[in-house]
């Protein structure tokens, strides 16, 4: 219904935004980290939304980027998770943190979220594996925008994260590891692995 909105934010909660567009107040559901990052009450801020349409309640929520909607969307695709769930889990863990999550088969670090179980966990990896991948994460930065490897290196970056793997990381921490290696576009896949198990010890 709308795709998002622009206006000045009138009041925030830790799971709600209050956003004025043209003298109107629009409730909008965020999660905790959505509200971390929002600017203070008074300041202009846009966010992405997706309608909940119920018979006793139409109901908002709200995201700073594309990809944190995005990311929501699939989480409500799941058989038994709803916008409350989905956003429960995005409240404990960025889009990045997810995806590294499904992954690696992480069911404890997504059974973390409030009212989600270990089969519930389970079976979000399980619907969500093949709809995720380690390239949706390495080619977005932290803000689900700019890219920050030219395709033309992912085969190093991946073979990378893949032999951090293999020495026993799991794939949170070498991708973690992997992104904050200053200027690993221009490295070979060994130069990266070294410079990446500096922001590991």
């Amino acid at each position: 219904m709308y795709a998002y909105f622009k206006g000045k934010i009138a009041a925030k909660e830790s799971d709600l935004a209050i956003v004025e567009v043209n003298g109107i107040g629009y409730n909008i559901r965020i999660s905790a980290g959505t509200a971390s990052l929002l600017p203070p009450v008074g300041e202009e801020a846009k966010l992405y939304t997706y309608t909940s349409v119920r018979e006793d309640a139409i109901a908002l929520y709200g995201f700073l980027t594309k990809d944190d909607l995005d990311i929501f969307k699939l989480l409500i695709g799941v058989n038994g998770i709803g916008p409350k769930g989905g956003q429960s889990i995005l409240s404990v863990m960025s889009p990045d943190e997810l995806r590294f999550a499904v992954l690696s088969g992480d069911a404890k670090m997504i059974a973390k979220a409030p009212g989600i179980g270990s089969k519930t966990a389970q079976r979000i990896i399980l619907d969500m594996r093949d709809k995720v991948s380690l390239e949706d994460t390495l080619h977005a930065d932290a803000d689900g925008g700019q890219a920050v490897y030219d395709a033309a290196f992912s085969d190093s970056v991946r073979e990378a994260v893949e032999a951090l793997t293999a020495l026993g990381y799991g794939v949170t921490e070498a991708t973690r590891a992997v992104k904050a290696v200053k200027d690993a576009e221009r490295m070979a896949a060994e130069e990266i692995l070294k410079a990446s198990l500096k922001h590991l010890i």
